[in-house]
């Protein structure tokens, strides 16, 4: 795979570590877990959209823009890094954010802030096409913008996840260990996308399982072959995506996305206990329930190896403090992406 023909900028630290999580293997009496450290990527307290945005912003520079329009729920990470990215690279940035205006600016709407970027807030379900509408009136008023779809999701975002399965194929040999499974948190279908095309087409054997935080498998499962395989033809590689070569659980996402749910909160206080790794309250915390909850239904081998991706969101836990006092139960969220 070639990709040196698609415009990058470079934005994170790579490649990220990539270490064993022994306490939390004992304690769940096996597998044997690993965890990808794509929290630590560098920009604006880092996370996977910062792979995504290299080449997103690189396409955004050659296509000549000045303002980036990108769109997400009030507590969006890939917002949040998209913001960081602009302003290192010299863009104006204006965030389409789904809900209402909080009282209070907390986790990455107090980053989004202090960033500098434009925010919006637009009670609506097609927030992409919102984003698309801004895109058009800033055209008009005699702008460049450039606009980004939800979590950075498109055939150009894919190719950072692609990137990804390279690294961490790399990682495998230098150590030594083959992964059975890489699991990771499953929002727009874009790092999982990535991740399969990326594994499947280096026939590394490795099965990528994405633990759904907002849809149900099926329509889920769809969006992933469909972007991966559009990511193939970007590529010009013959490699496809099948049903087979995507494994999604829904049972995880509780009451609905952005709100946490009690094994979210119980998984998060487990690794923060066992690893002194702190998870976020919309997408790894929910992934990190579902593996959990997978291991101890023995979906996976005592003597198998499990990568869990480190997605990063961890400004979200300050926007969501209540759901860890231990008097309260879990609060209602806020929304992320």
């Amino acid at each position: 795979m070639r990709f040196a023909g698609f415009p990058r900028v470079r934005l994170g630290y790579f490649p990220t570590p990539l270490d064993e999580m022994r306490n939390l293997s004992n304690v769940l009496g096996g597998p044997r877990l690993f965890v990808k450290r794509d929290d630590r990527t560098g920009l604006a307290f880092g996370g996977n959209k910062v792979r995504k945005l290299e080449f997103l912003m690189g396409e955004a520079l050659e296509m000549g823009a000045d303002i980036v329009v990108t769109t997400g729920g009030v507590q969006s990470n890939h917002a949040r890094q998209t913001s960081a990215a602009a302003r290192k690279l010299g863009l104006d940035v204006v965030l389409v954010l789904r809900g209402r205006e909080p009282e209070m600016y907390k986790g990455n709407l107090l980053l989004d802030s202090i960033l500098g970027a434009e925010v919006r807030f637009f009670d609506v379900e097609d927030i992409d096409r919102a984003a698309r509408e801004v895109g058009s009136e800033l055209e008009a008023s005699g702008r460049r913008p450039y606009v980004i779809p939800l979590g950075g999701s498109n055939p150009t975002g894919c190719l950072g996840y692609v990137v990804a399965a390279l690294e961490i194929v790399s990682q495998m040999e230098e150590r030594g260990i083959n992964f059975d499974h890489v699991l990771v948190a499953n929002g727009s279908a874009g790092t999982q996308a990535g991740l399969a095309l990326g594994f499947k087409a280096l026939e590394s054997g490795v099965k990528v399982i994405g633990i759904s935080v907002s849809k149900k498998e099926d329509p889920l499962k769809e969006q992933v072959i469909d972007l991966g395989n559009r990511t193939a033809e970007k590529l010009g590689i013959g490699t496809r995506l099948s049903p087979e070569d995507v494994v999604i659980y829904d049972d995880y996402i509780g009451e609905g996305y952005a709100i946490p749910t009690e094994e979210c909160v119980e998984a998060i206080k487990l690794v923060a206990r066992t690893e002194g790794l702190l998870l976020d309250p919309v997408y790894t915390g929910k992934a990190m329930a579902g593996l959990v909850d997978l291991v101890r239904k023995g979906a996976f081998g005592r003597n198998e190896n499990l990568l869990f991706v480190h997605t990063g969101g961890t400004p979200g836990l300050f926007a969501e403090e209540g759901i860890f006092d231990e008097r309260r139960g879990p609060s209602p969220g806020r929304g992320g992406r």
